[in-house]
């Protein structure tokens, strides 16, 4: 019996975002989890070895990305990777780039007939006089940098005095800036696996920890900090109307391989918030978790992502 011809894979994590710790932290459980018969491993960490990377290219079989934020999944180092003929799991550079900005990413949700929450654009004269953002939402407002992701830089502003301190952290991490209407509701989550035929996973229910007014970095990242409910207890309508948003979006970002919505569920409306491109992918990570509750283990999560990655987009020939 031959032996199984391995796949060199390239992990590619690290990079130069505020995320850096979390994408290093999610690699070690997805180098783990690689099936050894499968695959040969080879990390690279694109702050220091993107020279490596051109220079191995045409060895290399497929790319897993564990990036989060700017350089990561913003499309950059998936244009990079186009340009060495390297396959990598999950969007290409358009939907990367268009799922990274909130305010477009909204802009097609709403054009695609997804249920949004207002929201304005910054202006440099709102920093010193922000009479045109209250007349046109009502407190509270959630304040955004427009291109990162983790919640990083987010604050929510429940009086006019916190407005200036908020616009100031937010334009720390991105030169955009949205404030955006809070929604008061559970928070979900929904993941998408699939190319041109989507399966929707079980919804998540996220429930921070008390000391946290929302599910922010710290919340996220820091064991038992929040409660992460699979399947979400919500009504069987509620259940398919999410999915159905999730599938929807997933779409109108041109993404590829899979994704994870993340929405505000306020009485019966649905209000969808980002999508992310490339989720965490710690065994624990959410859709990790939610893939698990719909049958497919974290190994078995990992090839089909790889698959989903070697698999021609429809109508390319060759």
């Amino acid at each position: 019996m031959m032996a199984q011809v391995k796949k060199r894979l390239a992990l590619i994590a690290g990079g130069t975002s505020d995320e850096r710790e979390v994408s290093l932290r999610g690699a070690i459980g997805v180098e783990k989890a690689l099936d050894p018969d499968k695959y040969e491993v080879v990390r690279y960490d694109p702050a220091t070895d993107l020279s490596r990377i051109a220079v191995d290219a045409a060895a290399i079989d497929v790319a897993f990305l564990l990036l989060h934020g700017v350089h990561g999944e913003d499309g950059t180092i998936q244009g990079f990777l186009d340009l060495l003929g390297i396959p990598y799991q999950g969007a290409g550079v358009l939907g990367s780039a268009l799922a990274m900005d909130k305010h477009l990413a909204k802009t097609l949700y709403a054009h695609a007939g997804l249920p949004v929450a207002p929201w304005v654009m910054v202006e440099p004269k709102d920093f010193k006089d922000s009479s045109r953002i209250s007349g046109m939402l009502t407190l509270p407002y959630v304040v955004k940098p427009v291109r990162q992701g983790s919640s990083i830089g987010m604050t929510i502003v429940r009086e006019a005095g916190q407005l200036a301190e908020a616009l100031r952290l937010a334009g720390q991490h991105d030169s955009e800036i949205m404030v955006e209407q809070f929604i008061n509701g559970r928070e979900l989550t929904v993941g998408v696996i699939g190319n041109d035929d989507l399966m929707p996973l079980p919804l998540i229910e996220i429930i921070p920890d008390s000391r946290f007014e929302f599910f922010n970095y710290e919340a996220k990242y820091q064991p038992g900090a929040s409660e992460e409910i699979c399947p979400a207890p919500v009504s069987e309508e509620v259940r398919k109307k999410a999915q159905q948003y999730a599938m929807t979006a997933h779409r109108a970002l041109r993404l590829r391989g899979y994704s994870r919505t993340d929405m505000i569920l306020a009485e019966d409306d649905i209000y969808l918030l980002e999508t992310n491109t490339i989720p965490g992918m710690t065994p624990t990570s959410l859709l990790p978790q939610a893939a698990a509750e719909a049958g497919l283990s974290f190994s078995a999560l990992l090839d089909r992502l790889i698959e989903l990655a070697l698999e021609k987009p429809a109508g390319v020939q060759g």
